[in-house]
């Protein structure tokens, strides 16, 4: 640590250092100025640097330090008390050079051949190239700053046991459980449940789930991780086990241990793959014991800047040209898993700055922004959606973001918000754009507060992307050629099919990308609202303004090569094309 402060007074590239390590810890309150004269003075009479002093003294805590040296450089720092790494990025660097330089591998990406490594000097160029000699000096290295006391910990910690599933498995197997010291703090990755339970999160992330399902049966425990929308079976475990995984998901995620006839929610919060990942843990009494499924919260994937949502051109002006609207209600539609959560937030990351205030209330908050003052619905204080909006009405916002519209009130005060000068971003469970107008009127929202308040509707889809490394080139048969609208004299046309490779753990698609349909309000839109018209009247209406279905959309994707039609199939009616619909 004390290195890593030496390093830091010098000027980063591109950042000016604007304050010494001891003014900037003494303007945060960390320490009080007797106390830096003490250092000071101490560091007089020694060779060592002001922030091993005040460690030393007992001032400050290591983490504090290396806290403080992150906002002065402007690193990244992580902390490692709440960090889980995977057996294969701990393989990456040998026992005996994590100890000599004080290093600890947090994740490694196969793919790009790229290493994430905690550091408590992240200047240090020795280590750096030491740690690249070992593997063909090809490795990119991403160093974060790190608390050394906490990097010393961790390599005890994870260098002293198997991480791997199965050898923790096999450990198990060959050990007795002692449940009592599951629920001890100190006993970290001693016991195996602890690392089999911190494994299988690793793994998930690792391996781009969204979901986590433990679901016990008569005679095994099936665990199964929701990857790309689809559910796949990873492992299947002796009954025996489950028991004690409980105790230790329900410890991670406070639940109530002695309780297991009543469903209940939680959340855990741990450092994976190099970052910061939460979880929210909802548990469920079954035949054969406590269902329980994780949700996998990574901002990282669920955050994504608007312009890459996948939206064409037009359809990304459309939406631009909505958002410029000072006040009026965006609805985000779609089934449950179909990226709306993303879309609403990434058009809020787009509007959040210091000029605006965007207020939210959620069920629960997923992604915690900066700037916005989210919130979540609480049932048992009686906070719901419409409870929540009037409450945020007196908080001066300039945006609400109304989780979903559920109800009678809640869509009232988002409309009601929206007259007031606020815009309005909410979801609601709709197949399609133009389905959202009778479905609000099904609710018990008046046409004309309805029509004057709405601009647009934003309808989507996820569907998953072929993999590059291994989809198979084909010529439309006919029956495609009609499912995607295109006369079957093109013999250029070409679309691909899944195969199955390493890469894509055979399943011949890897990622997910959003299909989306935009309609726009527009006033001879408003006046059949206002009037009831019907959906096939308004549907007339929308494509003589140039509205583009969502099929339309699906199936451009199909011909760039970028997804299956079988694929498309499953989440969108093609069905209407045959017949020469739109």
């Amino acid at each position: 640590m004390a290195q890593a402060q030496k390093k830091t007074v010098k000027e980063m590239p591109g950042k000016k250092p604007t304050q010494k390590l001891g003014k900037l810890l003494l303007d945060q309150g960390s320490i009080t100025k007797d106390q830096l004269m003490i250092g000071l003075r101490e560091q007089q009479n020694s060779n060592k640097l002001l922030g091993a002093i005040l460690i030393d003294l007992g001032f400050v805590t290591d983490a504090i330090i290396r806290d403080a040296l992150s906002q002065y450089t402007g690193q990244r720092s992580v902390d490692l008390s709440q960090a889980v790494l995977d057996a294969e990025s701990v393989k990456m660097i040998d026992q005996e050079l994590a100890r000599r330089h004080v290093i600890l591998p947090l994740s490694y990406d196969k793919q790009e051949h790229h290493l994430t490594l905690a550091m408590g000097d992240t200047f240090n160029i020795v280590a750096l190239d030491q740690v690249r000699a070992q593997h063909g000096g090809n490795l990119k290295i991403t160093p974060i700053l790190a608390s050394q006391e906490e990097i010393v910990r961790s390599i005890e910690q994870f260098y002293g046991f198997d991480l791997s599933i199965d050898g923790i498995l096999h450990e198990i197997e060959t050990g007795e459980l002692d449940f009592d010291s599951l629920q001890e703090d100190d006993s970290g990755y001693s016991h195996p449940m602890v690392r089999l339970v911190n494994a299988l999160l690793a793994d998930a992330v690792q391996q781009g789930a969204s979901d986590i399902h433990f679901e016990p049966e008569e005679a095994f425990l099936r665990i199964r991780y929701r990857v790309d929308g689809v559910l796949r079976q990873v492992r299947s475990l002796h009954k025996s086990y489950w028991p004690a995984m409980v105790v230790r998901l329900k410890i991670m995620s406070d639940m109530d241990i002695a309780e297991s006839r009543v469903p209940q929610d939680g959340r855990i919060s741990l450092s994976l793959v190099g970052r910061q990942i939460d979880f929210r843990v909802a548990s469920q009494p079954t035949t054969h014991g406590e269902n329980i499924v994780l949700r996998i919260l990574d901002k990282k994937k669920g955050i994504v800047p608007m312009d890459k949502l996948g939206l064409t051109d037009d359809n990304l002006s459309l939406l631009q040209l909505m958002l410029a609207r000072p006040e009026g209600v965006i609805l985000v539609t779609g089934p449950t898993g179909s990226g709306k959560t993303t879309t609403l937030y990434s058009v809020l990351n787009h509007l959040n700055t210091e000029a605006v205030n965007i207020m939210t209330m959620e069920d629960p908050v997923e992604y915690p922004l900066p700037m916005i003052r989210q919130s979540s619905v609480n049932e048992a204080i009686q906070m719901g959606f419409g409870e929540g909006i009037r409450s945020m009405m007196r908080q001066d916002p300039d945006i609400i973001l109304i989780g979903e519209i559920r109800d009678s009130v809640t869509a009232e005060m988002a409309m009601r918000a929206a007259m007031t000068g606020h815009q309005v971003f909410s979801t609601l469970h709709t197949n399609s754009a133009i389905g959202a107008i009778p479905r609000l009127l099904d609710i018990g929202i008046v046409p004309e507060l309805l029509a004057s308040n709405l601009i647009g509707i934003i309808s989507q889809r996820l569907v998953r992307k072929l993999c590059n490394d291994c989809k198979q080139e084909a010529t439309p048969t006919e029956v495609e050629y009609k499912l995607l609208g295109l006369d079957k004299d093109k013999k250029s046309v070409k679309i691909f099919h899944p195969q199955g490779c390493p890469s894509c753990d055979y399943h011949g698609y890897r990622g997910r990308m959003s299909i989306i349909e935009i309609l726009k309000i527009s006033g001879d839109m408003d006046d059949m609202i206002a009037r009831r018209a019907s959906t096939r009247e308004m549907l007339s209406l929308a494509f003589s303004e140039g509205y583009m279905p969502i099929a339309e959309d699906a199936c451009r994707r199909v011909l760039e090569g970028i997804t299956s039609l079988d694929e498309v199939s499953r989440v969108v009616d093609l069905t209407e094309r045959l017949s020469g619909g739109n």
